[in-house]
């Protein structure tokens, strides 16, 4: 309840954002870009255009914002009124563990349970046995894939299903031919630290934005791929965040006007780069690396103050949460993933037959109230127990709800 105003900077570089109240009482709320000195410079008659940035004001509470940037965000959406395929992705199944006859399981099981598209996560390219090395080599392993991706794009094709990719276009590891013959391309000094064994590749280095659309438009040439999972898990430390982020909006609007038909989803570290500058270009976000539901159930609470659900992906994890160590039985798990664009991280090859039963009963349940989840206006309750978060979303017609109650706490 109450008054509220709010900002955003539709930005995917540093912002600030400032609010301010004077001596006389007027109230300042403020956003923008965040430049260092010298970081954008114009010279006589030379002109820029800044970020947008998105003010909202609601006179019922925090609920008011989203029942107003919802609908704006839908207006010019990306995949307005297109249903949101139910997607599992292999990372937290197998990890860099790949091969046609390794992942022949979990397909069969994802065709089971009513998967609508399949991603190959992390381990696919050439030299990626483990994180510390290959990144920006973004060729098929053939000790991996001997005959290329081929046979498992037709594999999971067959089965009823679409075919995702894992990139990592803006990291380069130190330890990869890309480096090696190009280190003019790799941002900051040789001795910077590193975050994941990785680098970042300056994207406004002569050369760099064009092979990267190159190495790319080549995948998505030879193979039925529908989507990009696009991760980012690297810090600039260096070089200009304006400049890079110009350059990688300048890259994602190359490769979709020439593959439109190709979904990309941002993923910079689980939750970092949520904005509506990247949301402009792309179809999905991943709502956080994290897949514990107890932290989820506030993650998407508070993430979808601005973002509408169908964008959020949501994953059913394992029993035992890969990030937290935290074990959850699979009904709050299957109820927590399936208020956002919802999917699966979890090796179903090794679920029980009465686990894969219940699993199929919620995908049809998602394709039965997506459209009701991913089209209405979510609201949220203000519990009297903190240890209670409630929130759903009801049809424009009022005539339909779900609800969510969950306990995430000693009530």
């Amino acid at each position: 309840h109450g008054e509220v105003w709010a900002t955003h900077v539709a930005w995917s570089a540093d912002t600030e954002a400032w609010a301010e109240r004077s001596a006389l009482g007027p109230a300042t709320l403020g956003g923008g870009e965040l430049l260092a000195p010298g970081e954008l410079v114009l010279a006589p008659g030379e002109a820029t255009t800044s970020p947008w940035v998105v003010a909202v004001h609601s006179t019922t509470g925090l609920d008011g914002l989203s029942d107003r940037l919802h609908p704006w965000i839908r207006s010019w959406s990306t995949i307005a009124g297109r249903p949101r395929p139910i997607t599992l992705n292999t990372w937290e199944a197998v990890y860099f563990d790949q091969s046609l006859e390794r992942l022949e399981p979990l397909i069969d099981a994802a065709r089971r349970v009513g998967v609508e598209r399949f991603v190959l996560d992390d381990g696919w390219f050439l030299g990626r046995r483990d994180d510390r090395r290959a990144l920006g080599d973004w060729t098929v392993d053939p000790a991996v894939w001997p005959d290329g991706l081929g046979p498992l794009v037709e594999r999971v094709t067959s089965a009823g299903m679409e075919f995702g990719l894992w990139v990592e276009p803006e990291m380069v590891s130190a330890d990869s031919e890309l480096a090696r013959t190009h280190s003019d391309w790799v941002l900051g000094r040789p001795d910077d630290p590193e975050w994941r064994w990785q680098r970042v590749l300056d994207l406004t280095a002569p050369g760099a934005a064009d092979h990267v659309f190159a190495a790319i438009d080549a995948l998505l040439a030879e193979h039925d791929i529908r989507y990009l999972k696009w991760d980012h898990n690297r810090d600039l430390l260096g070089g200009s965040a304006h400049a890079q982020t110009l350059a990688l909006y300048a890259l994602i609007d190359r490769l979709r006007a020439a593959h439109p038909g190709v979904e990309i989803e941002s993923c910079a570290s689980g939750g970092a780069r949520i904005d509506l500058g990247i949301l402009e270009r792309t179809d999905r976000v991943w709502t956080s690396d994290t897949n514990d539901p107890l932290e989820r159930q506030r993650i998407q609470r508070h993430t979808g103050v601005l973002v509408p659900p169908e964008y959020l992906g949501s994953h059913l994890g394992a029993e035992r949460a890969h990030t937290t160590g935290r074990t959850s039985d699979l009904s709050f798990r299957l109820a927590t993933a399936l208020f956002g664009s919802a999917g699966i991280e979890w090796n179903l090859a090794t679920a029980s037959a009465e686990d894969l039963d219940a699993v199929a009963a919620w995908t049809a349940t998602y394709r039965r109230l997506r459209g009701l989840i991913h089209g209405g206006r979510v609201v949220r309750a203000d519990a009297a127990d903190p240890a209670q978060v409630v929130h759903g979303v009801v049809a424009p017609d009022r005539r339909h709800a779900v609800v969510s109650v969950a306990v995430v706490g000693t009530p």
